[in-house]
């Protein structure tokens, strides 16, 4: 349960000189067998640190995070705070303040938070944000132009007034996300250089679940998160009959995709005509796959389950679709839409080359 709630953290897909240092919490009441609270610390989409109130531990998700806990006193004692004293002892208050201020004496209930800055490495802006969310809604942000909070719903108008009130509450939130927040951001970006500026290709499979299910064309294993990945009929990118997911994490710090093809109205003779494509920023030559029925894996054949002796089944290829489909129910659940990543609509384009594909990652 809890690397599906970490799953829903990560759907967003960075520009090439921008890098992000993010905090997420979520608080919980009426959920039975579940942390009163999460949070975790992501940089440029990578998950850095988890702690919730069943662990009572800050796990490092990271090489180089342990070495920063390790070699600096300063961050071990501000995420020892922010953990188990902050969390617990402002959260668990909070939502208890949101349900009587709504009247609500029972049921499933969260508060998100979402706070952290971003930092363009080539114009040097730096941007910061405090995001509050309830029952998955979006509830209240912080406004560092005036230094005050806005409502997003009319109902927390009250609240609003009371933030506003807190005067030096405003000015260390202000101060935190233009000043302490992008100078740990760039802290973490030498310490994790390596790690966080190489690139990793996929590995890319066709897969179908059915005879009559669309094509997936799946890449997994792919570093960073700048990617592009679509059909081509043709040597023309399709638009019509295609499906594109979003860009989810692996447990290792890379990433997956995929993109689905319907193709209950091409006749067998015309697959050959088609190919997936995937383009990774920064990388010159794309991965093209042919679209070839000997090569795709199926749920209904051998290639995707084997048989052991005793009769059980067990599955050889990534469980892709099982991950998606529990963290939508978890979505379901929790409202994590404060946060949901806003998909750009692309135009139709007659042709696609390098060049395109660079300026479409870097919008």
């Amino acid at each position: 349960m809890k690397r599906l709630f970490l799953l829903l953290l990560f759907c967003h897909v960075s520009p090439a000189v921008k890098h992000s240092l993010k905090y997420f919490v979520a608080a919980f009441s009426g959920v039975s067998d579940f942390p009163e609270f999460m949070g975790a610390a992501v940089f440029d989409g990578i998950l850095l640190a988890y702690c919730d109130s069943n662990t009572r531990d800050i796990e490092a998700k990271q090489d180089w995070v342990k070495n920063i806990l390790q070699n600096d006193p300063q961050q071990l004692l501000y995420y020892t705070h922010e953990c188990f004293e902050y969390l617990p002892n402002v959260f668990k208050p909070r939502i208890f303040f949101f349900k009587q201020h709504f009247n609500q004496s029972g049921g499933v209930h969260v508060l998100q938070w979402m706070s952290g800055c971003e930092w363009d490495e080539e114009t040097g802006e730096v941007n910061g944000f405090s995001q509050y969310g309830y029952d998955g809604e979006d509830f209240m942000a912080f406004d560092l132009k005036t230094s005050t909070w806005i409502t997003l719903k009319p109902n927390a108008v009250t609240i609003k007034e009371r933030w506003n009130a807190d005067k030096p509450r405003a000015k260390n939130n202000e101060v935190y996300l233009t000043q302490i927040c992008p100078e740990w951001l760039k802290k973490y970006l030498d310490y994790g250089n390596s790690s966080l500026q190489r690139t990793e290709l996929p590995s890319v499979s066709l897969l179908q679940k059915t005879p009559s299910s669309p094509v997936s064309c799946h890449a997994t294993g792919f570093y960073p998160d700048r990617a592009l990945m679509f059909w081509r009929k043709d040597g023309e990118e399709l638009h019509e009959d295609v499906d594109h997911g979003e860009i989810l994490p692996n447990n290792d710090g890379s990433f997956q995709m995929s993109v689905d093809l319907n193709l209950s109205s091409v006749t067998p003779e015309d697959w050959r005509r088609y190919d997936c494509v995937f383009h990774l920023s920064g990388v010159k030559d794309d991965i093209v796959t042919k679209l070839d029925k000997a090569k795709i894996k199926t749920n209904w054949g051998k290639t995707l389950f084997s048989n052991d002796n005793d009769g059980s089944s067990n599955i050889t290829i990534p469980i892709t679709a099982a991950v998606v489909v529990l963290t939508v129910v978890l979505i379901a659940v929790i409202g994590f839409t404060v946060y949901k990543k806003k998909r750009a609509n692309r135009p139709p384009t007659p042709s696609v080359n390098s060049s395109e594909l660079s300026e479409r990652l870097n919008d």
